[in-house]
């Protein structure tokens, strides 16, 4: 086992690893911006150390800094948690060759699965459902306008490298394609360096459900259920509950047997999920692979009662998975709000500063993780995100109920944040029935969704 690991990131993230560490004995070291001098990481960390000024490419994302700053601090292993350089071949690539332990999958599985064409081209040859589209990647709009004829409208436009909702656009038509084609592109360009798209059919109102999975470098690969991450707004998850309210029994298990397919066909090693998409149908589609450890990890803990980083961490050491399948069983419900620094009448707009009070609830079921607390500074350097809340019941309308007294209990004062547009959602008559699809939030709250 890892005498001492580095967590190559910042906020909650950084502060969830930090106490997985602890419990296993294993020193922490915290890297952190200028920006990030006094936040919760650097203070809980055994060890801290400023890798660079604010701006991500010169801190966070700085490749070299970070590895300089393990080999000086003498920790042996690297915990990029999401985000950042977490799904960076390269970044992993640089961690063997320093060798270091990089905690997660290889690097050419990581370059693999990142890259959306070549993800979806092995899913076909694995016998893993995927979306109608196209085979290869094509760079211009007269390409993907060629593809997306044969294909028949409406149809996703993706950016081979992208993520977090980046690089997307539908089109619905061929008057729109070629504006949707060269603004998606051009994001992938800005965002990714990359100006690989490729085209697949827009499936309508689907359900996003993703399978967390976790293998071991024996082979051995286990599913730990679904998540229902449908709510979402420009791509980007707002809410995520587990287990999914659309699933029966024996679709979790034709959907898991896929997803534990999906990743051995890759040979995948370490924490990674596989997201497909639910038609009203029942029929699901890959649609991409995760290559880290995701935001709502907490609602899968929540419902098997496996703690995912220490398994990460174990894995990374050597260690065989600590359960097979038959050990996985679901039990009860949980769910996760996203609670961010932004204000959803102003089109989610940013809102750093100042946080005055914090008061955050408890009892029974109830998990916050976060790194804020009174007097904190929020930057506007980073992800807006400042906690996620998460409760656990022993139904679906149990966990409902929780969820809406902490969110009434919980108090942010100083900023603004989407906290009462989560209430809303949790009291929408829809979303209690578990009608749900990726068009929730703007079927039923367009006023947020002003372009």
């Amino acid at each position: 086992m890892f005498s001492k690991i580095l967590i190559a990131n910042r906020g909650e993230i950084a502060v969830r690893i930090i106490r997985a560490c602890r419990e296993m004995g294993i020193k922490s070291v915290a890297v952190y911006s200028e920006a990030d001098r006094d936040c919760l990481h650097t203070l809980l960390a055994d060890e801290a150390i400023c890798i660079g000024p604010a701006p991500s490419g010169k801190s966070y994302l700085n490749m070299e800094q970070i590895l300089a700053a393990t080999v000086a601090m003498k920790a042996e292993a690297i915990h990029p948690g999401f985000g950042f350089l977490s799904e960076n071949a390269r970044f992993a690539e640089l961690c063997a060759k320093c060798n270091i332990t990089f905690i997660g999958p290889s690097a050419d599985i990581i370059h693999k699965m990142g890259n959306k064409s070549e993800a979806r081209k092995t899913m076909m040859e694995a016998g893993v459902p995927v979306v109608p589209g196209g085979k290869e990647p094509v760079y211009t709009a007269e390409e993907g306008k060629k593809l997306a004829d044969e294909i028949g409208y409406p149809v996703m436009i993706k950016a081979s490298s992208g993520g977090g909702g980046k690089g997307m656009r539908i089109s619905y038509g061929p008057e729109d394609f070629e504006a949707n084609f060269q603004n998606a592109q051009m994001e992938s360009i800005k965002g990714f360096s990359d100006d690989t798209m490729y085209i697949e059919k827009y499936i309508e109102k689907p359900r996003h459900i993703e399978f967390q999975i976790m293998a071991d470098k024996y082979g051995h690969v286990v599913h730990l259920g679904e998540r229902d991450c449908s709510i979402q707004r420009r791509h980007q998850k707002v809410l995520e509950e587990s287990p999914s309210a659309a699933i029966s029994p024996e679709l979790r298990a034709r959907m898991g047997e896929t997803a534990v397919r999906a990743a051995k066909a890759v040979g995948y090693e370490n924490a990674g999920t596989i997201e497909f998409l639910l038609d009203k149908h029942k029929n699901f589609y890959f649609m991409e692979m995760n290559t880290r450890i995701q935001v709502e990890h907490p609602v899968t803990e929540m419902v098997t009662g496996l703690d995912l980083i220490k398994e990460q961490i174990r894995v990374a050491a050597g260690e065989p998975l600590s359960i097979s399948q038959d050990d996985v069983h679901i039990t009860g419900h949980a769910i996760e709000c996203r609670i961010n620094a932004e204000n959803p009448a102003k089109n989610f707009m940013p809102c750093p500063g100042r946080i005055t009070n914090v008061h955050v609830p408890g009892g029974n079921g109830v998990r916050i993780d976060s790194h804020i607390y009174n007097d904190y500074r929020v930057p506007a350097n980073y992800d807006s995100m400042l906690l996620k809340l998460i409760v656990h019941g022993s139904d679906r309308q149990s966990a409902i109920a929780k969820m809406r007294s902490a969110l009434g209990e919980l108090v942010i004062e100083g900023i603004e944040t989407n906290l009462d547009f989560q209430y809303e959602i949790i009291n929408n008559e829809a979303y209690q029935k578990g009608e749900t699809d990726t068009h929730f939030i703007p079927t039923y709250f367009p006023e947020y969704c002003k372009e």
